[in-house]
């Protein structure tokens, strides 16, 4: 082929490859840059979901495999507490209207009070099957807990520490949270892929928003200020951005392989979605749409939560060389 040809040639190619190389987002950027590793206390089990507190810098840990619950100190970035007696500790909240903390105590079925203060168990609830996600009502002072395998939303009266409802869902219980614009309980419910809206003052659903699209709904994550949900499905490695004014889901993403535990910063309207396998994806929200800003792979890392303040972002690692760790990292360029 004479040498002419043979440069129109790749040039052609090079000119129909370049452009779809150029549209693919670029791995390794992922948006975020580690300022620490932490060393966290017990042995390198499974973590899962966190709280944290604005008002004091407490992020507040469950070590589910390990039976604890670890209380670090974002300010100081040291654990100021590791508290035995949270057999297979799933989900925590915050209600700090009363200066409590509630965490699910799977392992014994039930919902544990703590103090703030003190830090100690004042009272316990149950018997739940499958506590797992928790949110407060702080009007109602109730909390709502997720039974994963009971199939529904169990409520615990603060006041007394007494079980004293169960929500029957139609499905398995994905994670519950509190929408303090509108005041209802959402949760999203596995198996017929919907948003549940319950009201608190009544313990009853009053409406069923269907999720086009996503399978096994599980995590979600709140924008207080446009007043949208961020709902992954664990089953299809996906994520709907739903519109919580007109009950309708405005478009889907596809996250990691089995996503669990989602974070949301309002300053900087991101997004982090952290999957079981270990892939975390971020967006940047722009009000009725998601772009892609990065995602990476980080062992372990199904559970994030961040500081709206410092925007730092968290993730508790349960084994990196041997032990746990906390990561703490930020957003390149912050």
């Amino acid at each position: 082929m004479p040498a002419m040809i043979r440069f129109l040639c790749l040039f052609a190619e090079a000119a129909f490859v370049l452009p779809l190389l150029m549209a693919q987002p670029a791995e390794s950027k992922s948006a975020l840059e580690t300022v620490a590793d932490i060393p966290m206390p017990g042995p390198a089990v499974r973590f899962d979901y966190q709280t944290f507190d604005s008002s004091s810098g407490r992020l507040y840990i469950a070590h589910m495999n390990a039976d604890q619950l670890v209380v670090f100190d974002t300010n100081t970035r040291q654990v100021v507490a590791n508290l035995d007696g949270f057999k297979r500790v799933h989900g925590v909240t915050l209600a700090p209207e009363i200066h409590r903390l509630y965490a699910s105590i799977t392992g014994s079925h039930e919902v544990a009070a703590v103090d703030m203060a003190t830090l100690t168990i004042v009272g316990m609830a149950g018997p739940v099957v499958y506590p797992d996600g928790l949110a407060y009502a702080p009007k109602q002072n109730k909390v709502f807990v997720s039974d994963e395998h009971g199939g529904v939303d169990a409520v615990v009266d603060a006041a007394s520490n007494k079980l004293v409802a169960k929500i029957s869902l139609g499905g398995g219980a994905g994670n519950t949270v509190y929408d303090s614009v509108s005041g209802h309980i959402l949760v999203a419910v596995h198996g017929v892929n919907v948003l549940a809206v319950i009201d608190p003052a009544s313990d009853r659903i009053i409406r069923r928003l269907p999720l086009p699209g996503i399978e096994n709904p599980h995590g979600i994550a709140l924008d207080g200020n446009a007043h949208v949900a961020f709902v992954a499905g664990e089953e299809n490695h996906s994520l709907a951005m739903v519109d919580l004014n007109a009950m309708k889901v405005l478009s889907t993403y596809q996250v990691g392989d089995d996503p669990d535990v989602l974070a949301y910063d309002p300053g900087l309207k991101r997004l982090y979605v952290s999957a079981e396998s270990g892939r975390v994806t971020i967006f940047e929200n722009h009000g009725t749409k998601l772009t892609l800003l990065g995602s990476f792979d980080m062992a372990h890392a199904h559970t994030v939560s961040v500081d709206p303040k410092t925007h730092l972002v968290y993730f508790p690692l349960e084994n990196v060389g041997g032990h746990p760790l906390l990561r703490i990292m930020r957003p390149v360029g912050r």
